[in-house]
């Protein structure tokens, strides 16, 4: 039976504020620390930007478009003190998954439950959610304990991965064997979709629950990324592999590079597992795409269910950044969570009076007239057999026909 977390009444969730950036910030920094420095690093700049950008963000929320839910966070407030903060967004175009980005919780507030109340909030809140998904440290113990409380589970292991700028430069010396490498556009959604789909397993499959539509762009989109782009000094290159046997992508990567060398180039590799061979080509053809550029480590990421991308990448050997748990969580069915509901505690018999009958049927006249016949009908039935025996014990040596329903 599910046990009900304890639970302040002076707790009040509400829509993130201006002057509740500060805290906001502090408070997710404290929460990334455990993770390193670049992650705080990156909470810290990413915050600074919305508070640049608040006014605008703002305004963007209150009516429909790309990116209304830019920045949507939610904060649990105590005596006119923020104790705690989460910040949620869509995962896929439909916005039937949307996925947890930050739950931050004063260490005071962590046992009155504050953590729990607001992803509890957000589930309620956020009507299109079907299925709530995120991706946790496995060193950060207080953030799983909260997750594991409302009901999320494990779905993937994510081991992160960074391969050093000598082992790319390795790597580019040799000529990939790609002959039906293509680029990327809205034409080809279909076949990226495909292969996404079969890279993966049905659990995962249902979660993300991605459509063909989450793979193009459109025009406001490729506009926002490409200021983004030129803004972090960024540029983004993929292809994918066609196989023209089968009329299908059978390999995809996205290589996001900096062009000034200030971060790490990040790639995004998607490859069928029918096609495991295609590891090394795809590697040897991003690291002559980052060879241009400074000198950078490239950054990947492995789930468990890919062991052949696990063990290409140790034997090349990359190093290991960081080891997550991606976790899960369906709130299709709405159900209230304070109350354990079971099926033998339903009383059927009370709930369906109403499709009960209220009295004994009384019966009309054509079922009256059927009932007559058929009496009638059996009465015949056993005179008829009364003559026939009848007539046998008179004369058995008489093979005369006996008597039939018309008396004859």
């Amino acid at each position: 039976m599910t046990q009900l977390l304890p639970q302040n009444a002076n707790t009040t969730i509400r829509g993130i504020q201006y002057h509740d950036l500060d805290a906001v910030e502090q408070l997710f920094v404290s929460a990334t620390a455990v993770e390193g420095e670049s992650a705080s690093e990156e909470v810290g700049k990413y915050l600074q930007q919305i508070r640049r950008w608040y006014g605008p963000v703002k305004f963007l929320s209150l009516f429909p478009n790309p990116l209304q839910d830019l920045f949507c966070s939610y904060v649990a407030e105590q005596d006119n003190q923020v104790r705690g903060a989460i910040q949620v967004s869509p995962f896929n175009r439909t916005r039937t998954t949307w996925r947890v980005d930050q739950v931050a919780v004063e260490t005071a507030a962590r046992n009155q439950g504050v953590g729990s109340q607001l992803l509890r909030h957000c589930f309620e809140a956020i009507w299109e959610a079907r299925t709530w998904l995120l991706e946790v440290n496995v060193n950060n113990q207080v953030a799983l304990a909260i997750y594991r409380q409302t009901g999320f589970q494990s779905l993937a292991q994510m081991t992160y991965w960074a391969i050093a700028p000598e082992i790319l430069h390795e790597l580019a010396e040799r000529e990939p064997d790609l002959p039906n490498l293509l680029p990327t556009s809205n034409a080809d959604a279909q076949l990226l979709y495909q292969l996404d789909t079969a890279a993966m397993p049905p659990l995962v499959r249902q979660v993300f629950d991605r459509h063909i539509n989450d793979f193009k762009t459109n025009l406001f989109g490729g506009l926002i990324r490409g200021v983004q782009c030129w803004m972090h000094h960024q540029e983004i290159v993929s292809g994918y592999v066609f196989e023209p046997q089968r009329k299908a992508a059978i390999g995809y990567f996205q290589v996001q590079v900096c062009r000034d060398g200030s971060k790490p180039h990040e790639a995004q590799l998607t490859v069928h597992p029918a096609y495991t061979w295609l590891y090394p080509e795809l590697l040897c053809q991003m690291a002559r795409v980052v060879q241009k550029f400074p000198a950078q480590s490239l950054q990947l990421a492995s789930a468990d269910y890919q062991p052949e991308r696990e063990e290409f990448l140790e034997r090349l050997g990359a190093s290991r950044m960081a080891h997550t748990l991606m976790m899960s969580r369906s709130v299709w069915h709405k159900l209230r969570e304070s109350r354990h509901v079971s099926l033998e505690s339903l009383q059927l018999a009370e709930m369906l009076q109403s499709f009960q009958p209220a009295q004994k049927p009384i019966p009309s006249r054509i079922s009256l007239l059927q009932s007559l016949r058929d009496r009638a009908q059996a009465d015949t039935k056993q005179l008829l057999d009364a003559k026939n025996e009848a007539f046998r014990s008179e004369d058995p040596n008489e093979h005369s026909l006996p008597f039939n329903a018309d008396g004859l």
